[in-house]
């Protein structure tokens, strides 16, 4: 008998928590996933009881790659007005304020269609108006589909705002299949973080005690295995490689959502992608969040080994950070964000000495349960180089030098404990 659909359980509300027993259930009402959508998604939508006006949101590519579909689609049953933005958007405070102020007042839900920023953009204007937000990709680039958080540029910080989960996310597979070959491979790598982001974050857990919950990982952990298994197929065209890949992603999502905020897919990694799209003046070309997350990945993968092969623990110091560095790194306005993030992770002598203490206790099993939800730095390599994904920071565009700063400062921009902390702590170079 085939093991139930993880995926299915959550839409009913009968996913058992690994931890507790609990039933959980996704906030989402409905998620498709089928070869073709072409046709129903007019009763997609309807099906949602959402109301009879429709603000329809997409850039220029993706109203061509889909949008110009579904809105006809919509124009069958419901009134829609659609929105087209430039290429290319930001998900900043701006773009948000002039996407609040075009959508009509009567609007009774907004229609994403699109990938990262496009959903990014939806879930904030949506949850600013307090009305419910739907989603048609246009690209396998990321996880955030079926998740509880949006990232904005806000104050020249990026950083993740609660909002609501969409209440139906549709997948076409051929669409998704016809996207560029970087947005797979964004996706991927998007995907690969799962193992840096669980170990930091169960690090946390043991270090310090801070909150950490399995059935983030637990649930995507098979179609995860079988995504890894042929990275090569996914980029041939393979059906089933893109649909383990879509899974992976949509689980991804559900899984921040189930914890209230984006911990088990954004930890180190994430930071220092976010310090370097902070810090690093952009190329003509556009660099993939997913492919940010890759190159990070492995930075973080290395440096995750590098510690876990250590025998006896690392020594934590007092910590040296200081305000007014902090303030001439970012600037004023952006610095004194990142100092209140910052300052509470901070170690005094007497917190190093406890931590110490646990660790010289407790470092053997800390060291084999950290193991035991590792990758490792060498196999997420062989995956995203068997689809031929950016894993160097030159490849991005992103200069040495400033990748070593981030490796030393990225943890200054949020008050999330990951191994960027542990090293800089244990006075550990990279």
């Amino acid at each position: 008998m085939p093991a139930a659909d993880p995926l299915e359980l959550l839409l009913a509300g009968q996913y058992p928590d690994p931890e507790t027993g609990e039933l959980l259930r996704a906030e989402t009402r409905s998620v498709v996933v089928q070869d073709s959508l072409d046709g129903a998604e007019s009763e997609l939508v309807a099906a949602l009881g959402l109301g009879p006006h429709i603000a329809l949101i997409a850039d220029r590519d993706t109203s061509e790659a889909l949008g110009r579909r579904v809105e006809r689609a919509l124009a069958a049953r419901f009134t829609v007005q659609a929105i087209v933005l430039d290429r290319a958007p930001h998900a900043d405070d701006a773009t948000v304020a002039r996407l609040r102020a075009a959508i009509d007042p009567r609007a009774d839900a907004v229609v994403a269609v699109g990938a990262g920023t496009i959903n990014d953009l939806a879930k904030l204007v949506a949850h600013g108006r307090g009305i419910p937000q739907v989603v048609f990709p246009t690209a396998p680039s990321m996880n955030g589909y079926t998740s509880v958080s949006a990232s904005l540029l806000e104050d020249g910080v990026k950083h993740s705002v609660r909002v609501s989960t969409p209440v139906g996310v549709f997948f076409d597979l051929r669409v998704l299949a016809a996207a560029p070959p970087r947005l797979i491979r964004a996706g991927l790598g998007d995907s690969a973080c799962r193992s840096t982001a669980q170990v930091d974050w169960l690090l946390s857990h043991l270090l310090l005690d801070r909150p950490y919950r399995e059935a983030p990982f637990t649930l995507l952990a098979a179609d995860e295995e079988k995504l890894f298994a042929d990275p090569r197929a996914l980029m041939n065209g393979d059906e089933a490689a893109m649909r383990h890949l879509v899974r992976t992603l949509i689980l991804s999502g559900f899984g921040m959502t189930i914890c209230g905020g984006s911990y088990p897919a954004s930890q180190g990694e994430h930071l220092l992608a976010h310090y370097l799209t902070m810090m690093h003046t952009p190329r003509a070309s556009p660099v993939l969040h997913g492919e940010e997350i890759g190159v990070c990945t492995l930075a973080m993968a290395g440096l995750q080994d590098s510690i876990l092969a250590l025998d006896t623990p690392p020594e934590l110091h007092p910590s040296r950070a200081a305000r007014e560095d902090v303030l001439r790194r970012f600037g004023p306005q952006a610095g004194e964000i990142c100092w209140r993030e910052l300052e509470p992770k901070l170690l005094d002598r007497r917190r190093a000495d406890e931590l110490n203490a646990r660790l010289a206790r407790d470092w053997p099993a800390v060291r084999k349960r950290l193991g035991a939800v590792a990758l490792g730095a060498a196999r997420l390599r062989g995956v995203l180089e068997a689809a031929r994904a950016p894993t160097e920071a030159a490849e991005l565009g992103w200069p040495a030098a400033l990748f070593d700063d981030a490796r030393r400062h990225a943890r200054e921009i949020r008050n999330r404990y990951t191994f960027l902390d542990f090293a800089a702590d244990a006075a550990i170079t990279w």
